[in-house]
């Protein structure tokens, strides 16, 4: 069983994946000499969207002179049933916290951590997809160049330096899953104290009566 305080603490990392509903998951820039303020897209559990009005049709004309696809949110299938996966995670996080076993909560982790790895690897996949699968009819083909933006960190695609992080719910996730861990540490670390009035275990020894009455 866990206590109140490693209930509390999963209960409140289950409600944060509500940013990842509300907020973008990730961001990637774009900075060039033609683009001295840069250009971006944010991309949500459910949508992908420029940082600036026009941006997302900035991006979309530039990859058409590479030979890059357009990006647009309904051609990406993932987008359209990640939403229920995280509200499903959320869910069983909140039952998880009320259920109150630890076994359960190292459970509701490894779903966690499942569809996290999974939800990375797919967006190195499209975004592999992106960057390699070129039109060889480009105005513009560099021999051997592919465009695929970094996963995490900066990378230079021509003359653009691409830079991709967390947005406010991907870090929500990533707090969301920490503190889920730090509740289950604190569970096998402490775990909740039986009541007083709890009947033993069947076929325990009895417990032996005071030294004071053993005479009696």
């Amino acid at each position: 069983m866990m206590d109140r305080l490693a209930r509390t603490m999963t209960a409140v990392a289950a409600l944060l994946l509500l940013a990842t509903l509300a907020l973008p998951l990730w961001r990637i820039d774009l900075v060039a000499p033609q683009y001295p303020e840069g250009i971006g897209m944010l991309i949500r559990i459910d949508d992908i969207e420029g940082l600036k009005p026009q941006d997302l049709h900035n991006i979309n004309s530039l990859n058409h002179y590479i030979g890059m696809k357009e990006i647009h949110a309904e051609s990406i299938a993932e987008l359209r049933w990640m939403p229920w996966l995280v509200g499903a995670l959320l869910v069983t996080g909140l039952l998880v916290a009320a259920w109150g076993r630890r076994r359960a909560l190292g459970a509701w982790l490894g779903a966690f951590l499942v569809l996290g790895l999974a939800g990375l690897a797919d967006f190195w996949r499209w975004a592999y997809d992106y960057g390699h699968d070129l039109d060889p009819d480009a105005i513009i083909k560099v021999p051997g160049m592919s465009y695929t933006p970094p996963i995490i960190g900066t990378r230079q695609l021509l003359n653009f330096t691409a830079a991709s992080w967390p947005a406010a719910g991907g870090v929500a996730a990533g707090l969301a899953f920490a503190l889920g861990a730090l509740a289950l540490w604190h569970a096998y670390r402490r775990p909740a104290r039986r009541s007083p009035l709890a009947v033993p275990n069947e076929g325990a020894a009895p417990a032996r009566p005071p030294a004071a009455l053993a005479g009696i």
